[in-house]
């Protein structure tokens, strides 16, 4: 949960109150992919490396020793991977045995996506494109957890809508890391678009996130997802409106503010 609280403001909130079980098994999810995230973000490592290291990850989350097919690859790195990565094998075997093979076969899935994203240099022309990005680096997190869910206690959940929760929270990202990622030389909006044009995708993606988390008609699963679906929601009217990033006070009443 340290860990947790270090990488991620939006998402160690609802972690962190949910239910014992539930709780190990989402923040190994969540850890994992971060984990992965960071090797894709890596602002130093040569693309041809982080491909290497991304199809690595793959590999060894598909084998019977995760910590010592992780480690055996990562340990050439540990001056220049943070923290959070170099302890990926911690992550896997924070999980519970029985939901390992959900969490294990989504990040080895991940993993091999983004490296196709690297060696393609994130080549996204068309709104089809954005969706497929979309969905390799967040809609599958929906997925996932939809899967976490029923596993935990039997709630059930569209999928297609679990993706949109995934594809609106990476959106937002988008929009709010625009000009970072303009200046390190990657474009994630599809050509011919502006700000307009991607807040009107997130916003349509958010709009399918809602109606997931009515289905889930209560329970923990509702419980996490009402959290960073309303601080998306937030953030891209705060976006609209000229702004970029929700203050600490702003996150904390927000979530105060959910029932």
């Amino acid at each position: 949960m340290i860990m947790l609280k270090k990488t991620s403001r939006t998402f160690y909130i609802p972690i962190n109150r949910l239910k014992e079980g539930l709780k190990e098994a989402v923040a190994a999810a969540y850890l994992c992919m971060r984990a992965i995230d960071e090797i894709e973000d890596h602002e130093t490592l040569a693309d041809d490396v982080k491909v290497e290291l991304l199809n690595g990850i793959h590999v060894a989350f598909e084998s019977k020793d995760v910590v010592t097919e992780s480690q055996r690859l990562l340990f050439p790195y540990r001056d220049i991977l943070p923290d959070v990565t170099m302890r990926i094998h911690e992550w896997a075997l924070l999980c519970p045995p029985t939901v390992t093979d959900v969490v294990y076969l989504n990040t080895s899935k991940m993993a091999k996506q983004m490296a196709e994203w690297v060696h393609v240099s994130w080549n996204i022309r068309t709104e089809e494109d954005l969706d497929g990005y979309t969905y390799s680096v967040a809609g599958m997190v929906g997925e996932m957890l939809s899967e976490i869910w029923f596993w935990f206690d039997g709630t059930k959940s569209d999928q297609e809508k679990a993706v949109a929760f995934g594809r609106g929270l990476q959106a937002v990202n988008i929009l709010r890391n625009r000009k970072e990622d303009l200046e390190r030389g990657v474009d994630f909006f599809p050509d011919g678009w502006g700000t307009k044009e991607m807040i009107k995708y997130t916003r349509r993606n958010l709009k399918l996130a809602d109606s997931y988390i009515v289905d889930l008609k209560g329970g923990p699963a509702l419980d996490f997802c009402k959290i960073p679906l309303t601080l998306a929601h937030a953030t891209v009217n705060l976006i609209a409106a000229g702004g970029n990033k929700l203050t600490r006070d702003a996150v904390m009443k927000l979530v105060g503010s959910i029932n």
